[in-house]
């Protein structure tokens, strides 16, 4: 156990944590948690999946006594994520940028879009993983062989299969060979078909 100063005090805490940069999301998590409060924590936690606050209940759990530097930068954290996270859905990604960078600097708002920017990235066709293989069966039949193609190597791969064993048997082995040569897409060409 390493040895803290906390308010002036010295106190032990649990795992060793020196630095704010060597926490977890998930001790960042149970700090926020703690931070806020049992009421509303166990209002944030009502929303979580059991096995999340399985983990944040052990991260808690595993807590002592939480540095008030620490504290601070993880709500200043949770601050910032959340205003950026507003800019996003109300003025795009350009706009979070100008406003980030204006309010925290150039570096600081860099860090936070990527972080942002990679958990709200959406994957190509994200839409039809979701429909049922009947469904997409009914609505991929009557398009060409190449976007057929285009679709099937966007889903998992028994979706995939049971749409493409389901074709007129007239177009399976055009789609299975354009599905086999395929190259890269381009993220033009995507967007025009999902429209």
């Amino acid at each position: 156990m390493a040895e803290e100063l906390v308010d002036g005090k010295k106190s032990k805490k649990k795992g060793g944590i020196k630095d704010y940069k060597n926490l977890t999301g998930r001790q960042k998590a149970a700090i926020f948690l703690v931070s806020i409060g049992s009421d509303v924590a166990s209002d944030v936690m009502k929303h979580l999946r059991e096995d999340e606050v399985e983990t944040l209940t052990f991260e808690i759990a595993r807590l002592d006594t939480i540095d008030a530097d620490f504290k601070d930068q993880v709500l200043e954290e949770f601050q910032e994520l959340m205003q950026a996270q507003n800019f996003i859905t109300t003025g795009g990604i350009d706009f979070a940028r100008e406003l980030l960078e204006k309010s925290l600097g150039s570096q600081k708002a860099i860090d936070i879009i990527n972080r942002l920017t990679s958990s709200l990235q959406v994957r190509p066709f994200d839409f039809i993983r979701r429909t049922d293989p009947a469904h997409l069966l009914n609505f991929v039949q009557q398009e060409y062989p190449q976007t057929i193609s285009l679709i099937l190597a966007y889903l998992e791969p028994q979706k995939a299969a049971t749409i493409l064993q389901n074709l007129p048997a007239e177009i399976q082995p055009e789609v299975s060979k354009r599905l086999a040569t395929m190259d890269r897409t381009s993220p033009e060409v995507l967007r025009e078909v999902e429209r």
